[in-house]
This record gives C-alpha cells, sequence and structure tokens, in this order.
C-alpha cells in the first residue's frame, strides 16, 4: 500500500521542542487522514534540528464511500424544523427524503447521504497546509510579506522547504501538490549545513534516510544520542575516566546536532577546588558539556565532553579550545563568586537586628546571609509575608516536629534557620539549580551539625514521586516544617490548585509531606498539627492588619491634621486591638479556620489516593479506610481544636497587641486569663484518628487489600453487601437507624435456631477482637478476626429467614445485621468497596 513523506526543512528548531513537535506532527496529521476514513498501518515522526518528518506506512489510494442515514423531523412537523433538516443534512426539497414508519412514534423523514471516498492526495493536500498553519508551537515567530490569503506564514523559525510525496513501493511516488505561505511541496530536502547543503531529490522513506545519512544527518533522535554516549563512554575510558551521565543533557545535546562529534577538553586543576556541583552546574549550563570523574577516588577530573556538529579538518582541535576559553572564564567567575560567599559582608552593623530577631550568629558567613534575607525584605508572598517571616514560621514548626520524628529540637530550629541562607549567595544567584546544595556546602565550611548541614539540602525532597525522600530526623523535621508551611499558608489565603493549575507546586508539597511520613514511619496527627498552623496564619494575617491600620492613622496624624478627627479611628483600633476584640475575631474566624483545615486535610487525602493508586493500591480501599475511620469532628463545639487554636493563638499574640496599644498611647494591657492555657483536643490525650494519621492509612490499606484477595476476604464482602442491602431496604420502610442497638439476645436463644446463635456469638467475639486488634493498630490481626466470621454469616444466610412474618424477630435479626455491619467498619467502610 502507499506511504506518506513529508519533511518541514526550516532553521535551527529549538532542541527542548523538538520532541514535542515531531509527535504533535504525527497526531495532527493521522487524526485528520483518519477522520477522513482514511486508516493507516503505522506512523513515526522524527526530528533534527533543521527538520520535522512524518511517515505515514499503508494507507489507501482512496478512501471508502460512506453512506450515512441522518434521521429528520416527523411528518407535519413545524417548517422551521423541516427546514433546518433539509439544511442539515444538505436537501433542497423533502423530495430527496425518506419516509419511514415506525409504529409508535409515526412516520418520519430521513435523509440518506452518500458521499464518495475522497483520493489520499488530495486529503493529504487539504491536511497538511492545515496542520502547518495551526501548528501548535510554544513559541513561533512570523517572518516574510502578507499574502492575499492573508497573514504572513508563523513558524518556530523561518520555513524553507516542504516535501511531500506519496506513492507505493513499486511505483514511481507522485509530488501531493499545494502551497503554504509562498513555499510549494516538493520532493527534495537538503543534507547538513556545511557538509552537503546542496539539494537531494528523494522518492519514498527508504532512499530519504539513506540520502540523509550520506549527507551526514542521522535522523532519529534516539540514534543520535547513543552515538553520543557511545562515543562518550569511549573517550572517557580512553583517558582512564568515568562519564557523568546526564540523560537530560543528552537529550538537549542530541537535538542541538545533525551529525554528531564528540571531543574532549580540559581545564586547570586548580578549579578543581570549587564544589563538584558547581563546575558541573557551570559547564553544563553554559557550554552543554558533559563532566568526568575519576573512578578511583570518585572526583571528578579537569576534563569534560563537548558535541560538535561537524568534522572538522583540524580534528576539533579549534572548536576544542573556543570551549576550553569560555568554560575557564566562567569557571573563574564561580570561584569568585565561591571565595565572595566564604567571606564576610561588608554591611554587618546594619544586620544585627535581623540576626537579634532569628537567633543568628554574625560572625558565621552564611547566618550573615540569613540575616541579609531578613534585612532586605524579600517577599515569599504578598499576602504570607517576607522569606525572613516565613523561615522564623518554620523554625517555630520544625522545632515542634522534632520530638514526634525522633530528631533534636535545637538541631531541628537552627537547620530551619539556615535553610533559606543561600539564597542571597553569589553562587545561588549566578545558578539558581544549586539552592539547598550550596547553603550544605557553606554549613560544612562554617563548623555546623552534619544534620544541620544535610538539612539545608535535603529539605526540598523529594521534589517529585521519583525523588529520594530524605531519612535524617533533622531533614526530615525541617522539610515537614517547610512543606507545612507552605500548604497552609495558600490554604489559609484561599489560593489552592484549580483544574490543572498549580502554579505554586502544592499537589508536589502535599505528596513529599505524604513520603515524608509513610516512608520514615512517622506518626504525624494532622489534626494536632493543622489547626494551630491555620491559627497562626490567620491571628498573624489579623496583627498585620491592625498594625497598617495603626500606621495609616498614624501617617494622617503626622501631616498635622486635626487629632480629634481621628480620635473614631484610633478608638476603633484600640477595640480592634484588645484581647477582647480578639476574642471576637476568633469567632468571627473560627470557621474560615476549621473550613481551611478541613479542606487541606481533604487535599492530602486525595493526593494519597493518587499515591497509592500509583503504587498499585484500589482507590476505593482509600475511601473504605477514610470512611471507616470514624474520627471525631476537629470543631467539636466551642471547645474544637481549630476553634480553640484560633482563639488561643490571639491570645497568645497578646504582647504584639499590647505593643500597639501602647504606640497610640493607651498603655499595655492586662494578661488575659487564657494566655497560657492549652487548646482543647478533640479527642483523649494522646490518640490518633486514622483519617489524620497518614501513615495508619497506609497501613491499614495495604491490609485491607491483602485480606481481600483471601477466599474468606471475598466471602465475608460479599456477606456484608447482602447484609447491607437488605438493611437498606428495610430502613426505608421503618426509618433510618430503626435497628441500632443490640439484638435481644434472649430472643435469639428461645426462638433461633443454630445458624443465629452462632453468628451472635462469633459477631461478639470477632467485634471485640478486631476493636482490639484496631486499637493495637494490629491490623493483620483485625482482619484475621473478622474472617473468622465467614462461616456464621454464609450459614446465616443460607438457613436464616432474616424478614421473619413475626415483627420480634424480622427486628431482632435486622439488629443482628446491623451489628454485622458496625462490625466491619472497626476496620473500613465495606459498603465503599467495589465488588
Amino acid at each position: 500500500m502507499p506511504d506518506l513523506l513529508l519533511e518541514l526543512f526550516s532553521e535551527e528548531i529549538p532542541a527542548r521542542m523538538q520532541r514535542k513537535a515531531a509527535d504533535d506532527l504525527r497526531k495532527l496529521v493521522t487524526d485528520a487522514l483518519v477522520e477522513r476514513g482514511l486508516v493507516y498501518e503505522g506512523a513515526k515522526a522524527f526530528a533534527t534540528p533543521r527538520r520535522l518528518t512524518l511517515h505515514v506506512a499503508g494507507l489507501p489510494v482512496r478512501g471508502s464511500d460512506i453512506r450515512e442515514e441522518r434521521k429528520g423531523p416527523r411528518v407535519g412537523a413545524p417548517d422551521a424544523a423541516v427546514q433546518g433538516f433539509l439544511k442539515a443534512a444538505g436537501l433542497t426539497s423533502l423530495d430527496q427524503a425518506t419516509i419511514v414508519s415506525d409504529p409508535k412514534k409515526g412516520d418520519s423523514y430521513i435523509a440518506i447521504i452518500e458521499k464518495p471516498g475522497q483520493e489520499t492526495i488530495a486529503a493529504i493536500a487539504e491536511i497538511v497546509p492545515a496542520v502547518i498553519r495551526s501548528f501548535p508551537w510554544p513559541k513561533s515567530m512570523r517572518w516574510g510579506k502578507a499574502s492575499a490569503a492573508g497573514a504572513s506564514l508563523r513558524w518556530v523559525r523561518p520555513l524553507h522547504a516542504i516535501l511531500c510525496t506519496f506513492g507505493a513501493e513499486t511505483e514511481e511516488p507522485e509530488v501531493v501538490p499545494f502551497e503554504v505561505g509562498g513555499i510549494v511541496s516538493g520532493n527534495v530536502t537538503y543534507g547538513h549545513r556545511f557538509h552537503a547543503p546542496g539539494a537531494i531529490t528523494v522518492r519514498r522513506f527508504d532512499d530519504y534516510v539513506a540520502a540523509l545519512e550520506k549527507a551526514r544527518v542521522v535522523l532519529d533522535a534516539d540514534r543520535r544520542k547513543q552515538i553520543i554516549l557511545a562515543d562518550a563512554q569511549t573517550l572517557a575510558f580512553a583517558q582512564g575516566l568515568e562519564l557523568v551521565e546526564d540523560e537530560g543533557l543528552l537529550e538537549e545535546v542530541a537535538g542541538l546536532v545533525e551529525w554528531p562529534v564528540v571531543l574532549m577538553g580540559s581545564f586547570e586543576e586548580r578549579f578543581l577546588d570549587i564544589p563538584a556541583e558547581t563546575i558541573r552546574a557551570t559547564i553544563r549550563a553554559n557550554q552543554k558539556c558533559f563532566v568526568l570523574r575519576d573512578p578511583t577516588t570518585d572526583a571528578l577530573a579537569n576534563r569534560f565532553l563537548l558535541t560538535s556538529n561537524l568534522i572538522a579538518s583540524d580534528g576539533g582541535a579549534a572548536i576544542t579550545a573556543g570551549n576550553e576559553r569560555v568554560v575557564r572564564a566562567r569557571l573563574s567567575d564561580a570561584a569568585y563568586f565561591f571565595e565572595t560567599d566564604k567571606g564576610p559582608l561588608p554591611d554587618l552593623d546594619t544586620l544585627r537586628d535581623s540576626a537579634e530577631k532569628l537567633g543568628l550568629d554574625l560572625a558565621k558567613p552564611l547566618d550573615q546571609r540569613m540575616a541579609k534575607l531578613d534585612k532586605l525584605g524579600v517577599v515569599f508572598h504578598a499576602k504570607l509575608g517576607t522569606q525572613g517571616e516565613r523561615v522564623q514560621r518554620i523554625a517555630a514548626l520544625a522545632r515542634e516536629l522534632a520530638p514526634i520524628v525522633g530528631a533534636d529540637p535545637d538541631l531541628a530550629e537552627r537547620a530551619a534557620k539556615l535553610a533559606k541562607a543561600d539564597l542571597p549567595t553569589e553562587m545561588v544567584g549566578e545558578f539558581p539549580e544549586l539552592q539547598g546544595l550550596m547553603g550544605r556546602k557553606y554549613a560544612e565550611l562554617q563548623g555546623e551539625h552534619p544534620s544541620v548541614a544535610a538539612a539545608i539540602e535535603e529539605h526540598y525532597k523529594p521534589l517529585g514521586p521519583s525523588d529520594r525522600v530524605p531519612t535524617d530526623p533533622v531533614s526530615v523535621a525541617v522539610a515537614l516544617a517547610d512543606k507545612l508551611d507552605t500548604l497552609v499558608g495558600f490554604w489559609a489565603i484561599d489560593e489552592k490548585p484549580t483544574g490543572s493549575k498549580d502554579p505554586y507546586a502544592l499537589r508536589r508539597a502535599a505528596l513529599g509531606v505524604i513520603r515524608l511520613v509513610v516512608e520514615n514511619g512517622v506518626r504525624l496527627d494532622f489534626r494536632a498539627t493543622l489547626p494551630q498552623q491555620v491559627a497562626r496564619f490567620f491571628v498573624g494575617m489579623r496583627l498585620k492588619q491592625l498594625n497598617a491600620a495603626f500606621n495609616r492613622v498614624q501617617d494622617v496624624a503626622d501631616a498635622s491634621v486635626d487629632v480629634q478627627i481621628l480620635e473614631p479611628v484610633a478608638e476603633a483600633i484600640r477595640i480592634e486591638g484588645s484581647r477582647a476584640g480578639f476574642e471576637a475575631f476568633g469567632k468571627e474566624t473560627a470557621p474560615q479556620a476549621y473550613d481551611a483545615y478541613t479542606d487541606l486535610l481533604s487535599f492530602f487525602h486525595d493526593r494519597l489516593k493518587v499515591m497509592l493508586r500509583d503504587q498499585g493500591a484500589r482507590h476505593d480501599l482509600v475511601d473504605a479506610v477514610l470512611a471507616g475511620a470514624g474520627s471525631p469532628s476537629p470543631l467539636a463545639g466551642e471547645g474544637g481544636a481549630a476553634r480553640s487554636a484560633v482563639t488561643d493563638e490571639g491570645a497568645r499574640d497578646a504582647s504584639d497587641v499590647g505593643a500597639l496599644q501602647t504606640q497610640a498611647g493607651e498603655g499595655t494591657a492586662p494578661p488575659h486569663p487564657s494566655a497560657a492555657r492549652t487548646p482543647s483536643p478533640a479527642r483523649g490525650e494522646g490518640q490518633v484518628g486514622a483519617s489524620d494519621d497518614l501513615l495508619l492509612i497506609t497501613r491499614r490499606v495495604g491490609a485491607l487489600g491483602r485480606f481481600l484477595e483471601t477466599e474468606d476476604g471475598k466471602s465475608l464482602l460479599a456477606g456484608y453487601k447482602r447484609a447491607a442491602n437488605i438493611l437498606k431496604a428495610e430502613e426505608k420502610k421503618d426509618g433510618e437507624g430503626a435497628f441500632a442497638g443490640a439484638p435481644d439476645l434472649g430472643l435469639i436463644a428461645e426462638a433461633g435456631g443454630i445458624e443465629e446463635k452462632a453468628l451472635a456469638v462469633g459477631l461478639d467475639k470477632a467485634g471485640k477482637s478486631a476493636a482490639a486488634a484496631v486499637a493495637a493498630e494490629d491490623y493483620e490481626g483485625a482482619m484475621s478476626a473478622l474472617a473468622e466470621l465467614r462461616p456464621a454469616v454464609d450459614a446465616f444466610f443460607d438457613k436464616v429467614t432474616v424478614n421473619d412474618a413475626d415483627p420480634r424477630l424480622r427486628e431482632n435479626r435486622l439488629k443482628l445485621l446491623n451489628q454485622l455491619r458496625e462490625a466491619t467498619r472497626a476496620v473500613a467502610d465495606f459498603g465503599r468497596i467495589a465488588g
């Protein structure tokens, strides 16, 4: 069958766009062919820096004839409906329609539309120009003059030629005739820009690939990658070195060349004193070169590998020398940045207030940089404050989390205070991708504890589902604090992900929290953590509002306006800033804090479902475990955790409010009786609800999944479904909760059979055992306890009539089934399990 060969030849296409552009070309063209009834056998797209190529194999010469029946209105329908039908069907009168009869609906019109199959070459001539004009480049440019048909052509770079042929293997292919932006299609392509720039006439795909290869063009990007990697490894091995592989760089370099030639360059050994990551980042970012290491020491070597796009007459000596000059200059800059960052800042006297506020040691360079970051007032987010304020929050939270994860609180707090200190360094300013890593280097140089230095680098991790999760307890504490602060803050200001949009990477942050907790076996009770953090954000924002309002009054007073006019405004500020005002604020804000908390917890549950599903778990099991957890509401009346957290946080910030009043001339407010009060817990001391502990959810889901794979599990689930369906039907008659409470054991003993008695005894025993196992977090044991119910449940449904004629027996047996339903909820809500 005939094949289609299409090549779009242009100036250099950016490497990062080539893969997607090739995929887009294949999809757009093949989808359009299929829409026209032109089914193909296979299609493959290719990209080089100067061309996009598509080969579609096994196309028919002509599309199939299409016969379509389009139903119209009933006979006698209004004229408007008839006219709409005729227009849609392409008919001129009802005489061209057919009347069909239906015994129920009566007579109606149908139009039989027959379309002859389109010639494939004509279809291609329509499809390709349309694809070119609407191609989805991320960025494109317009050049040339506008034609009579409209604006000038847009393409990623100026388009020079279009090759488009169609024909069978045994015949001379035809050129598909069309024109786009003044470019007429043909059967000519061009080889390498320098080695073979002349025109090359081709017929079909096989000789096209061979002709390009002869003209020093490797069409397949994957093959170019293989050539570069193999040559690089060979050159490195010849020097007794080892290539530091980089898949992202390899992909990019393969998109920069059509005929790859790998060369080796070098730089002075003195530059090896710079951190290895900096050398690699410098050479990678600026020269797109690979670095090498000594396999005996695993240290970087003073060699690098570059990829040229041509075979130079001097063996590449001039190309290598040019790259070495640039690398030397870049490494000189990096060495200067590194030495500057290790030295003291010239303006230390201006940083003392920031250092005192954050508890920093200005004798240490990294502490100086953190103080500078705070002094500069670099904004993290307009509504969430500066980086300095954020570091204070993270440090406080890291200290609170440290005992939970087994970390030293002092080390966790210290690491959190220095976690962002490398942001204003010269090195991170030049190479932002080194943030965290350079902080670790500088921390090690100033003698910080190894765990503190590691946490500075690792608190950003994990950055994705495949990234490594920190295991050092200090790193875990700071990483959790950093991500929780981000999530709670954006939830407090109602900046949440919507649809596919997530500009602040909050889904990634939530997944990072989940992985930190689950993979490190951390028992983190969100109910004891999140409400407090939510409350702190709301109270912090309230204090900022009060200070801003007071400052506005002061500004007006300084402008010599009559103070009497300002008195009502000042009074309002004093009222709002009083402790009574803060309690009122707490009552107003508690519902907002509660909504933010519950919505954020739900967001964590959704992310957990995604993670477990990616790991092969069933999402319905997660729903079943969450629904069966039975955790109390975090806002249990006036004493609920979220409401209490808001009001108590307001009391704890009393000193700020008092200071505000002192500035206004009113003196410091008296101590509030709740200032030292501990927030009221939503449940008993130390109790952790299953829906609040992600580690427990994960363990319970795993145990439930394994249980349901057994015959006992499948049978018990079937028995539960049967019991639930019976109860649902009977509760519609008798009312919701009509069968709550324990069944009458005396009635069972009096009138019940062996099967009914066995189920009653089994439920009592299994229910207690399962509940005890869940309390001990022995989920496998809880499943085993429930599994013992299987024979009793099977026998009950086989021998016992639930809806007995005797209303007493009916009610008692329904209570027994309700007891079965409640017993399983100790583990999960079986009603949410599919199957």
